[in-house]
């Protein structure tokens, strides 16, 4: 179903064609028809094997099978890799960069898209409420410092360099550097209502910038 009249895959092909430090865009898949796709929105293609498209196939298995295909055939010296999760279609033209230059500013070694999150978090332990935070001393919104704050993964982007990637098999790895997104351009679709969410959202960013 298509996204504000576009598949929900050229969003982030077409982020990471718009970076002016992306050197190629390629898409992992194993589905000829997505591969099809993706190449007509300006990606080159690696097929996945199927042993690595299964859906329970971790993101890092294809990542290292696209850098070692492009060592191994193309002799390519692989530096970052950029990660985009096609769920992730509100992403600003700009982020893609300003994520790769925050890493180099910082010299950190892999990199993760984030949104803050309120202070107040809760978990069950044994049948009772366990505060994540210190209820006894609950501090006021408007009063909170940039210490306090808490950030969840938003899944839209994340940068790795590629010892971090091959050596470690995991995404991050290393110094590990945070850049915090706004909120509204950090949901992403795991289910239909994310879907129709992500289209209120659109429809809303349009009205903001009349």
């Amino acid at each position: 179903k298509p996204l504000g009249g576009k598949l929900l895959l050229a969003y982030s092909i077409e982020a990471a064609k718009f970076s002016q430090k992306i050197d190629r865009v390629i898409v992992s898949t194993d589905s000829k028809e997505i591969a099809v796709v993706s190449q007509k929105h300006g990606a080159e293609i690696i097929m996945r094997p199927q042993a690595l498209a299964a859906d329970i196939s971790p993101s890092e298995d294809a990542l290292i099978h696209v850098v070692e295909s492009l060592e191994s055939n193309e002799k390519v010296q692989v530096d970052l890799i950029v990660c985009l999760q096609a769920t992730s279609p509100l992403r600003p033209p700009e982020l893609l960069d300003q994520c790769i230059d925050k890493l180099k500013e910082k010299d950190g070694d892999s990199l993760l898209a984030v949104c803050s999150e309120p202070l107040f978090y809760w978990r069950e332990s044994n049948g009772l409420g366990e505060s994540i935070h210190n209820y006894r001393n609950r501090p006021m919104r408007q009063l909170t410092s940039k210490s306090d704050i808490i950030y969840k993964e938003n899944g839209s982007l994340y940068i790795m360099k590629r010892d971090i990637l091959i050596k470690q098999r995991n995404r991050l790895g290393g110094k590990i550097i945070l850049f915090p997104m706004e909120v509204e351009d950090s949901f992403e679709i795991d289910s239909k209502f994310d879907f129709w969410l992500i289209e209120k959202v659109m429809e809303w960013k349009v009205q903001k910038n009349l």
